[in-house]
């Protein structure tokens, strides 16, 4: 019981886990507490700058804020007398004031309006700021938009950027009210070092920051107009992020990333923002075969006018027309190769159809080519081909090493974890021959020599050895062939291998 808590709330006795805050544990009993810089989703702490979520606590003389305050034994909290009540509806109604109006809203239905009728507030009695004084539109984004006279100067958007996604690319400037938020060296942000993860703008409570393709040409737009969600993965890489599509009219409209156990609701800009093909002119919707009368095979094709060289076709024809092709060429004539776009399912059909359809095995995949290597090792070392643990289990580490990998370019959700392991203290150690963008995070970079990775990890295994570095019940228990193994790196001094792997001892 040295884990739990019971304290009073709203007349009720409550058990609850210690580290828990009053939100949280009102919000899993049902209990409704308006919140708006307070973010439930993992990699969000709570800030409690906005005070929308405000309490009593018996016996303190003010009132608290419920996502930062955790409950103790024997306190007792209030959450729907008309103290707390009154005083929620002045934080909202003084936040709305220099709002714009719902229906001029750049999102009409963001949280803040949520939180508004939550409230029973639909218009505020306090006046605007004067004219001029907030920062003008910044369009100079591909992708997103600021409007920050919707700006409640929650934080949100700096947290999604320091601390979730580990960019720090946006803080706060000015103070009191003349603060706001901005890129850089208040630089558009377009001109910023931005890299349009979009995680501020699914953060943003207000609508402040919004994707490009919700608003109209006078900055309105409503984040609820859409037809249908569709919820599914990323094609773009292997991290596996979970996203939901908003498609309206047949068309992609945005994408919102969901709480899955690879991303954690995180995206990158290719899957926020990457869809646009998906409704590109030159996208084949329908099968082409090539006409008679063609030009010579070549690059020769322009996409706006494929009909100088195509046709339109049916499935049926097209299917028939491309069976009688391959049955032509026949048997090893035919090889395949397959891509790593595809999922298990397809590969598995794929190869089959070439080993039974065309009755040979020249058939091979593009991961093999990455893969192939780090296969053979783990099979030999632990007898499995798989990955012994999913990248986010770096936060159970002290010590990481990345080497032969440039995450926060190839796999940039995979690489937050990453960087939020190195913001708590772990230790990043990344070795790579190139200059990547992890060398800001790491406590040691090892720049060596292209080609020369073996000899480095050969001499770091010497070390490990002749200072008896290694866990000797682990060796007996799980490996063979040690002494051998021991004798083998004894030539592998760091003095040598500095000299063909540039890293000094």
């Amino acid at each position: 019981m040295a884990d739990k808590i019971t304290f009073t709330l709203d007349g009720e006795k409550v058990e609850a886990e210690k580290g828990l805050t009053i939100w949280e544990v009102a919000n899993g009993r049902g209990l409704k507490i308006p919140h708006l810089c307070h973010k439930p989703a993992p990699g969000y702490r709570p800030d409690g700058n906005c005070r929308a979520c405000m309490v009593e606590i018996e016996g303190e003389r003010t009132l608290a804020a419920s996502c930062i305050r955790e409950p103790s034994d024997g306190m007792v909290v209030t959450t729907n007398n008309a103290r707390a009540e009154n005083a929620r509806k002045m934080v909202i109604e003084l936040l709305m004031a220099d709002h714009p109006e719902k229906e001029d809203a750049h999102d009409r239905s963001s949280h803040m309006w949520d939180m508004a009728a939550m409230n029973g507030i639909e218009e505020s009695r306090f006046p605007k700021l004067e004219d001029g004084h907030i920062p003008l539109l910044d369009d100079s984004h591909v992708a997103m938009r600021v409007n920050l006279d919707a700006c409640i100067q929650c934080g949100l958007c700096v947290r999604a950027c320091r601390e979730v996604q580990v960019n720090d690319v946006i803080g706060m400037s000015g103070r009191g009210h003349d603060s706001w938020p901005t890129f850089d060296m208040a630089d558009p942000m377009g001109d910023s070092t931005c890299v349009a993860c979009g995680e501020c703008v699914q953060a943003c409570p207000t609508g402040a920051l919004m994707p490009a393709t919700v608003l109209d040409a006078e900055q309105r737009g409503d984040s609820a107009d859409f037809d249908k969600e569709v919820e599914s993965i990323c094609p773009f890489c292997g991290v596996g992020c979970q996203v939901s599509l908003k498609v309206k009219d047949g068309k992609v409209k945005y994408v919102d990333g969901i709480n899955g156990p690879a991303n954690e609701g995180r995206l990158c800009v290719k899957g926020r923002f990457g869809f646009d093909y998906i409704h590109h002119d030159h996208r084949l919707t329908k099968p082409l075969i090539r006409r008679d009368d063609a030009p010579a095979k070549g690059l020769n094709v322009d996409p706006g006018n494929w009909q100088t060289h195509f046709r339109e076709a049916e499935w049926d024809e097209a299917l028939d027309f491309a069976a009688k092709g391959l049955k032509d060429i026949g048997g090893t004539g035919v090889a395949g190769f397959g891509s790593a776009k595809c999922t298990n399912e397809e590969a598995y059909l794929f190869q089959k159809l070439i080993r039974q359809g065309f009755g040979h095995n020249n058939v091979d995949h593009c991961t093999r080519l990455c893969h192939a290597s780090s296969v053979a090792a783990l099979m030999e070392n632990v007898g499995s081909g798989a990955v012994t643990a999913t990248f986010n289990e770096i936060e159970n580490a002290d010590v990481a090493i990345a080497i032969g990998c440039n995450p926060i370019e190839n796999h940039p959700v995979a690489a937050t974890y990453f960087k939020q392991f190195t913001k708590r203290g772990g230790k990043l150690i990344v070795m790579d021959p190139r200059g990547q963008a992890l060398k800001r995070f790491s406590s040691h970079m090892l720049q060596f020599r292209p080609g020369t990775d073996v000899s480095m990890l050969n001499a770091i295994m010497n070390v490990i050895v002749e200072e008896e570095l290694y866990d000797q019940q682990y060796i007996e228990a799980y490996t063979e062939n040690w002494e051998a193994e021991k004798a083998h790196l004894k030539d592998f001094t760091p003095e040598k291998m500095s000299e063909i792997c540039g890293i000094d001892p």
